[in-house]
């Protein structure tokens, strides 16, 4: 049985249609021919590594997949993949600790592109409080460990809304980037128990919260993301620090209390 690898202009064609472009538009933001451009998603034509990055980046295409568009172009990749452990990301690891650290007492981690924890501040101690050991051994991804009816799903008191927001973005990244780790994350999560539903708007409510029920009663939780800007590294680009803020006076009166206790 053979499987036939998808040429360079199938790829682009592919991530076009994906980003919901006519050829008109694309070609407009990267300043070539219509004809030109089906010509190279024809394979009547071949793009220049030059070309080939052009397009990509009117098309949004992260890093790690351009990195296979020049492959299948027949170019060397550019962007260098490292751990974040690499001598050569270190700027980049200090940023992180330093953003986690000044973040205290509230939660702050870092998690790659499938969600697996990188690093984190002490904080987020109070969020894996009463899971199972398992779900902390090896690579933990922060998501099943959320969602997962041993993690911390039980004690979520929003579980249904907060799911339906979760799967609800991971949808959306999955569109973005095509990863086929993501679709195999959104079956995973899905067959978990606890419902979706559709985030609600209220009275006061800017985002949809956390609500985790605790030892020192209910806190809640709005969760922001950071990325690099203008990353240059596969594995900067993926990374992203999300960032917990009280969504009321009790939750951080709470968490200055039990850092100071």
């Amino acid at each position: 049985m053979t499987t036939t690898v998808p040429t360079i202009g199938e790829r682009l064609r592919d991530w076009r249609q994906k980003r919901r472009l006519s050829q008109l538009d694309l070609a407009c933001e990267a300043e070539i021919s219509t004809r030109h451009l089906s010509f190279l998603e024809t394979g009547r034509a071949a793009p220049s590594r030059d070309m080939v990055l052009r397009l990509a980046e009117g098309l949004g295409v992260p890093l790690r997949e351009r990195n296979a568009l020049l492959l299948a172009a027949g170019f060397a990749p550019v962007f260098p993949e490292r751990s974040l452990d690499d001598p050569g990301l270190e700027a980049a690891k200090v940023a992180i600790d330093a953003l986690l650290e000044a973040h205290m007492p509230f939660p702050a981690l870092a998690i790659d592109r499938r969600w697996t924890l990188l690093t984190h501040n002490a904080s987020v101690g109070l969020l894996m409080d009463g899971v199972d050991p398992k779900l902390l051994q090896g690579p933990v991804n922060v998501l099943r460990l959320s969602l997962h009816p041993d993690g911390v799903a039980p004690r979520i008191a929003n579980l249904a809304e907060l799911r339906g927001h979760i799967l609800s973005r991971l949808r959306r990244e999955l569109a973005d980037t095509g990863d086929a780790g993501l679709a195999d994350l959104i079956r995973e999560l899905s067959a978990y128990p606890g419902g979706e539903a559709h985030p609600r708007g209220g009275e006061g409510m800017i985002a949809t919260p956390l609500r985790l029920m605790t030892p020192q009663g209910e806190l809640s939780f709005l969760t922001t993301t950071m990325t690099f800007s203008g990353p240059l590294d596969v594995t900067v680009s993926e990374l992203t620090i999300e960032t917990f803020l009280p969504a009321d006076p009790a939750t951080a009166a709470a968490l200055h209390a039990m850092r100071q206790g």
